[in-house]
Protein backbone atom coordinates (compact mmCIF):
# COMPACT_ATOMS: atom_id res chain seq x y z
CA UNK A 1 0.00 0.00 0.00
CA UNK A 2 1.34 3.27 -0.78
CA UNK A 3 0.51 6.95 0.46
CA UNK A 4 -0.35 9.60 -1.56
CA UNK A 5 0.17 13.48 -1.14
CA UNK A 6 -3.35 15.27 -0.89
CA UNK A 7 -3.53 18.11 -3.01
CA UNK A 8 -4.68 21.48 -0.69
CA UNK A 9 -4.43 19.07 2.74
CA UNK A 10 -2.94 21.03 5.25
CA UNK A 11 -0.40 19.54 7.21
CA UNK A 12 1.97 20.23 10.39
CA UNK A 13 5.47 18.72 9.76
CA UNK A 14 9.31 19.15 11.07
CA UNK A 15 11.75 20.92 8.35
CA UNK A 16 14.05 18.08 7.71
CA UNK A 17 16.88 20.36 5.90
CA UNK A 18 17.23 23.26 3.66
CA UNK A 19 19.44 23.54 0.26
CA UNK A 20 19.35 27.29 -0.78
CA UNK A 21 16.25 28.37 -1.96
CA UNK A 22 14.44 24.59 -0.91
CA UNK A 23 13.20 23.52 2.38
CA UNK A 24 12.45 20.04 3.11
CA UNK A 25 9.81 18.47 5.16
CA UNK A 26 9.50 14.83 5.49
CA UNK A 27 5.37 14.28 4.88
CA UNK A 28 5.36 10.95 4.53
CA UNK A 29 7.60 7.75 5.35
CA UNK A 30 10.52 7.92 3.11
CA UNK A 31 8.98 11.08 0.96
CA UNK A 32 9.89 14.51 1.55
CA UNK A 33 7.64 18.24 0.27
CA UNK A 34 9.43 21.01 -0.88
CA UNK A 35 8.90 24.75 0.28
CA UNK A 36 10.32 26.74 -2.33
CA UNK A 37 11.53 30.36 -0.64
CA UNK A 38 8.98 32.14 -2.31
CA UNK A 39 5.88 29.85 -0.65
CA UNK A 40 7.73 30.24 2.83
CA UNK A 41 5.73 33.89 3.72
CA UNK A 42 3.79 36.88 2.72
CA UNK A 43 6.93 38.96 2.46
CA UNK A 44 10.20 38.55 0.89
CA UNK A 45 12.27 36.13 2.64
CA UNK A 46 16.06 36.19 1.34
CA UNK A 47 16.93 32.51 3.46
CA UNK A 48 15.51 29.67 4.26
CA UNK A 49 17.32 29.83 7.76
CA UNK A 50 15.59 32.96 8.43
CA UNK A 51 12.41 31.69 8.17
CA UNK A 52 12.51 28.35 9.38
CA UNK A 53 15.12 26.34 11.08
CA UNK A 54 15.59 22.48 10.65
CA UNK A 55 13.33 20.57 13.24
CA UNK A 56 11.05 23.52 13.54
CA UNK A 57 7.46 22.56 12.90
CA UNK A 58 5.70 24.41 10.04
CA UNK A 59 2.36 23.92 8.84
CA UNK A 60 2.10 23.45 5.16
CA UNK A 61 -0.07 22.94 2.55
CA UNK A 62 0.09 20.47 -0.24
CA UNK A 63 -0.11 22.28 -3.85
CA UNK A 64 0.54 19.37 -6.01
CA UNK A 65 3.23 16.91 -7.28
CA UNK A 66 4.49 17.51 -10.56
CA UNK A 67 5.85 15.01 -13.40
CA UNK A 68 9.06 13.55 -11.52
CA UNK A 69 7.11 12.86 -8.22
CA UNK A 70 8.06 15.91 -6.11
CA UNK A 71 5.65 17.41 -3.64
CA UNK A 72 5.20 21.12 -3.59
CA UNK A 73 4.22 22.49 -0.27
CA UNK A 74 3.57 26.26 1.11
CA UNK A 75 3.53 27.29 3.72
CA UNK A 76 2.43 30.97 2.79
CA UNK A 77 -1.06 29.28 1.41
CA UNK A 78 -1.67 27.45 4.83
CA UNK A 79 -1.31 30.65 6.24
CA UNK A 80 -3.71 32.59 4.28
CA UNK A 81 -6.13 29.52 4.60
CA UNK A 82 -5.33 29.72 8.28
CA UNK A 83 -6.34 33.80 8.97
CA UNK A 84 -9.26 33.51 6.11
CA UNK A 85 -10.86 30.61 8.52
CA UNK A 86 -10.09 32.76 11.48
CA UNK A 87 -11.96 35.55 10.08
CA UNK A 88 -14.91 33.89 9.45
CA UNK A 89 -15.28 32.29 12.64
CA UNK A 90 -14.69 35.56 13.91
CA UNK A 91 -17.19 36.87 11.47
CA UNK A 92 -20.27 34.16 12.91
CA UNK A 93 -19.15 34.69 16.11
CA UNK A 94 -19.61 38.74 15.79
CA UNK A 95 -23.07 38.04 13.75
CA UNK A 96 -26.33 37.65 15.55
CA UNK A 97 -28.11 34.42 14.63
CA UNK A 98 -31.19 36.72 14.04
CA UNK A 99 -30.33 39.79 11.72
CA UNK A 100 -33.35 41.93 13.81
CA UNK A 101 -32.04 40.58 16.92
CA UNK A 102 -29.94 43.19 18.99
CA UNK A 103 -28.65 41.39 22.43
CA UNK A 104 -30.16 38.75 23.94
CA UNK A 105 -29.83 36.21 27.14
CA UNK A 106 -29.94 32.61 26.84
CA UNK A 107 -33.65 31.99 27.41
CA UNK A 108 -33.87 34.38 24.07
CA UNK A 109 -35.42 37.46 25.60
CA UNK A 110 -33.42 40.60 24.89
CA UNK A 111 -30.97 41.30 28.22
CA UNK A 112 -31.64 44.58 28.25
CA UNK A 113 -33.70 47.38 26.93
CA UNK A 114 -33.24 51.33 26.69
CA UNK A 115 -35.42 53.93 25.02
CA UNK A 116 -34.25 57.04 24.80
CA UNK A 117 -36.95 59.85 24.07
CA UNK A 118 -34.86 63.65 21.96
Amino acid sequence: MTAEAEVGKILSRQSCHDQGIWLFCGILPGKDGLVHLSELANFRVKKTRTSSKVGDDITVKCLGVDEKGRVRLSRKAAMEDRDKEAAAATESATKPSNPGEINSSANGKPSALFVFEV
